[in-house]
């Protein structure tokens, strides 16, 4: 199974559209995960018409989107399990605040709310953040992130380059 995890995509108030090679890579996906502050519910719409979608809502995120999601989502692929919540608080310690959400049996928790890529392993979790793939308001370059699951589980960042 492969998942593209977006999160902070800010549209359309910082970016019209989601970049092209993101939305290739959503296509050639099999499940999105949005972790929180598409802002407008048409993008959330979007990419359910894409592909299955696992989000949760951001802070920053419209009203409509605010009744439609939770703030905090479980589940599970295959064998392992996976936690998504937006996130709050300073960025510098977005790990230390999302790590205190989830117990320790989770395989992945996938965040947002910072902007700022992060892949950090904490005992058998793996914290997650894709980035933003259109802000770069705390981060040095746009990005988004691809998680591989075929018996083990991958993730990697991928940089926004077109």
């Amino acid at each position: 199974m492969r998942i593209c995890v977006l999160s902070d995509t800010h549209i359309p108030d910082r970016y019209d559209a989601l970049p092209e090679q993101l939305v290739a890579e959503i296509k050639q996906s099999d499940l999105v995960i949005h972790a929180g502050d598409f802002t407008s519910f048409e993008l959330y719409q979007q990419l359910k018409r894409l592909k299955p979608v696992k989000a949760v809502r951001g802070n920053m995120d419209a009203a409509e989107l605010r009744e439609e999601l939770k703030d905090k989502e479980i589940f599970s692929v295959q064998k392992f399990k996976i936690g998504i919540m937006h996130g709050y608080g300073k960025p510098e310690k977005i790990v230390e605040t999302i790590s205190g959400n989830f117990d320790p049996s989770f395989d992945l928790v996938i965040f947002g709310h910072s902007h700022e890529p992060c892949q950090e392993k904490i005992g058998k979790t793996i914290y997650f953040n894709p980035g933003s793939p259109t802000d770069k308001i705390f981060a040095p370059y746009n990005a988004f992130g691809l998680v591989e699951i075929d018996g083990d589980l991958r993730a990697r960042i991928e940089k926004i380059t077109k």
